[in-house]
């Protein structure tokens, strides 16, 4: 078994004993994500897509493994997957200059 599954597998373990405390909230998170990423008028592929960039931006490793899953169950290419990630890099920059940009040079002044 790889890394990645290992972690996703821990996580899918940890929500089933969450379940056993707080059934009604896992229940529903479940239910809520699984209509979110139905396919609309958004495919399912760039769905999980848009999730793994999300997951890159927020740092959190059994999203990304998790979704890096996913997308591919769904028809993505190593390629697209890598786009994305290139995509998450941007933002992640982006976010950090432009709040630079903002609140440093106005707290400078």
């Amino acid at each position: 078994m790889t890394l990645m599954n290992e972690k996703v597998h821990a996580y899918k373990d940890q929500i089933g004993e969450l379940s056993d405390v707080l059934p009604g909230v896992v229940k529903s998170y479940h239910e809520f994500t699984g209509e979110c990423f139905q396919p609309g008028a958004i495919d399912a592929k760039t769905k999980q897509l848009i999730a793994l960039g999300i997951g890159l931006f927020a740092n959190n490793e059994v999203c990304t493994f998790y979704h890096v899953e996913e997308a591919r169950a769904k028809g993505a290419t190593d390629q697209e997957i890598m786009e994305t990630v290139a995509v998450a890099g941007a933002v992640g920059g982006g976010h950090a200059l432009s709040q630079g940009a903002m609140r440093v040079q106005k707290a400078l002044h």
